[in-house]
């Protein structure tokens, strides 16, 4: 009897033993998807290699220190930024060596400082700016435009002048606006005929006895001068004066 207990026993066993073997008992727990910086693979999921990319026309040359452009190559980019480098040093190596004159003119002309190169000129000019202006004036109490023109002749050329604006244009060489320099005279149909004159000095500036403003600088471009310009001519200055 006790042994029929027994063997039953073991069948129970192993009936249960069986049941947990089933397709109908096998768990499956879901399969979470692969994040989307995965692919998978008969291997499994591998993550994928990240790409660093610089902008598609740029990129970096850590040795020069310069960004370099497709087409150009590093040593053209040191030399470009030397190139700036002595510019700007000479530039400023010229301010610094301008005199007060040359500064206040740089203004006055909207020019480089390192353009104005008629010092002579520029001193001779400047001892009258801001004289008022005076009909038949010829002193620092007041003068008028030929007067003005006549003075500075003679003081940084040496060169003597007719007094009235007419009869330095009929004394003048007369040259084309495209050839014009500093030093040349500019003549204006102001009251009729040739009636005003100034100096012409550098980038369509010239500098004249203005019955508005006194001696000051106007630029030829100004619609009224502009409207009245007859043309400029040039007197022949003595060669140890000229420069």
């Amino acid at each position: 009897m006790l042994k029929k207990l027994s063997s039953f026993l073991l069948l129970v066993v192993l009936l249960s033993g069986c049941a947990a073997l089933k397709p109908g008992f096998t768990a499956s727990k879901p399969v979470a998807s692969a994040p989307a910086s995965y692919t998978t693979t008969s291997a499994g999921p591998n993550k994928k290699d990240k790409e660093v990319k610089f902008l598609d026309e740029i990129s970096v040359d850590p040795q020069a220190s310069v960004v370099k452009y497709e087409g150009t190559s590093t040593a053209s980019a040191k030399k470009a930024s030397t190139n700036d480098i002595d510019l700007y040093a000479s530039k400023s190596s010229s301010v610094e060596k301008a005199s007060a004159i040359q500064l206040k003119y740089s203004i006055l002309l909207n020019t480089e400082v390192e353009q104005l190169q008629n010092d002579l000129l520029l001193e001779h000019v400047d001892e009258w700016y801001g004289t008022r202006y005076r009909m038949g004036g010829t002193t620092k109490s007041g003068i008028d435009c030929s007067a003005f023109v006549q003075a500075v002749y003679l003081s940084a050329f040496a060169v003597s002048l007719p007094r009235t604006a007419r009869e330095q244009y009929k004394a003048s060489r007369i040259v084309s606006s495209t050839e014009i320099k500093e030093g040349d005279l500019v003549f204006f149909n102001t009251r009729g005929g040739v009636s005003h004159v100034g100096i012409y000095l550098q980038n369509n500036k010239f500098i004249h006895a203005s019955t508005s403003q006194g001696v000051t600088v106007s630029d030829l471009f100004d619609p009224y001068y502009l409207r009245r310009f007859i043309g400029a001519g040039r007197i022949e200055k003595p060669d140890a004066k000229a420069h």
